[in-house]
């Protein structure tokens, strides 16, 4: 599987400490053994799937797409809950 990453998720991963990467880390693996464990998003997200999951004991939301017929995985974004889909909506 083909993982890829825009420039927004990163941005928001390089600022993350040694701990906080690992927590990342084992999040993506979980979303590359079953791509569909995110929940789906409708409205202007239709196509995003968001994975919440405990980074250093807070909620973090990781934003991704997932194309079957080409097998990539585009991480999106990731942030905490706060303006997290407002800001997923601009970009």
């Amino acid at each position: 599987m083909k993982v890829v990453q825009t420039p927004t998720f990163a941005k928001a991963a390089k600022k993350l400490h040694a701990n906080q990467k690992k927590d990342l880390d084992t999040a993506v693996k979980t979303i590359m053994a079953d791509p569909s464990v995110g929940d789906k998003k409708a409205g202007e997200l239709a196509g995003v799937l968001v994975f919440k999951f405990k980074m250093v004991k807070q909620l973090t939301l990781l934003a991704y797409s997932y194309e079957e017929n080409v097998i990539t995985l585009t991480l999106l974004a990731l942030g905490s809950h706060e303006n997290f889909y407002r800001d997923l909506k601009r970009s």
